[in-house]
């Protein structure tokens, strides 16, 4: 079954906790947005809180800033299970999946909107996971790319044994596309956390896709 990743994107460490300590109750993994105000118009807290943060959820970090090397310092934390950087930062990402790999976690490749699969293709055997972004990132609620979705089968075709997500605007509306896709997994932030009860917009986005996952069958 396509998994229902809540994504917590917060400013400051009491906006994140509060979002923290709401997902332990409903999810077994969230989706953690660390941005730097450089690849992304916006900030964060600070990335070197991660490694005091006790949870009972495992979680994956999203690495939204300029120069991911100047996070690793920070991801030191028993529960974090994946590293995902995006392929847009000017660095050496062979040295980055090394370098997460050394750590024994598993290595994602965030992909904005507009770069091509050709860009990133010659990466991908040395990844764990691809998370296509279908907005531009940098907040909760930017508009939702769907020409992203075009890229989604042929990754899917030329990366069979890859995890796919994808993150950004997602919805109970449009997550029959995303599974008709064959995408692993969705990261879902504002749906989750900014409207109504945060446990029960999940349960309808898990049941959602367990009715699709009915109709398959």
């Amino acid at each position: 079954m396509m998994d229902i990743v809540p994504a917590i994107l917060a400013h400051d460490m009491d906006s994140f906790m509060m979002r923290l300590r709401q997902a332990e109750s409903f999810a077994d993994c969230i989706q953690i947005d660390i941005m730097d105000g450089v690849f992304v118009p916006t900030v964060s807290f600070p990335v070197e809180e991660l490694t005091g943060v006790k949870t009972s959820l495992f979680f994956e970090v999203h690495l939204m800033v300029q120069d991911p090397f100047s996070a690793f310092p920070s991801l030191r934390n028993k529960n974090l299970k994946r590293v995902i950087f995006h392929h847009e930062a000017k660095v050496d990402h062979r040295k980055i999946i090394g370098m997460i790999q050394d750590l024994g976690m598993e290595t994602g490749l965030a992909i904005k909107p507009e770069t091509n699969i050709e860009d990133f293709r010659d990466l991908v055997q040395y990844l764990d996971a691809l998370l296509f972004l279908t907005v531009d990132p940098c907040c909760y609620g930017n508009p939702f790319k769907p020409e992203v979705l075009e890229k989604i089968p042929d990754a899917r075709m030329l990366f069979p044994n890859t995890i796919i997500g994808v993150d950004g605007g997602v919805s109970l509306e449009n997550l029959p596309s995303f599974f008709r896709l064959g995408v692993d997994y969705v990261s879902v932030g504002s749906r989750i956390f900014l409207e109504g009860n945060p446990g029960e917009n999940y349960r309808q986005f898990v049941m959602k896709a367990k009715e699709l996952e009915r109709q398959r069958a």
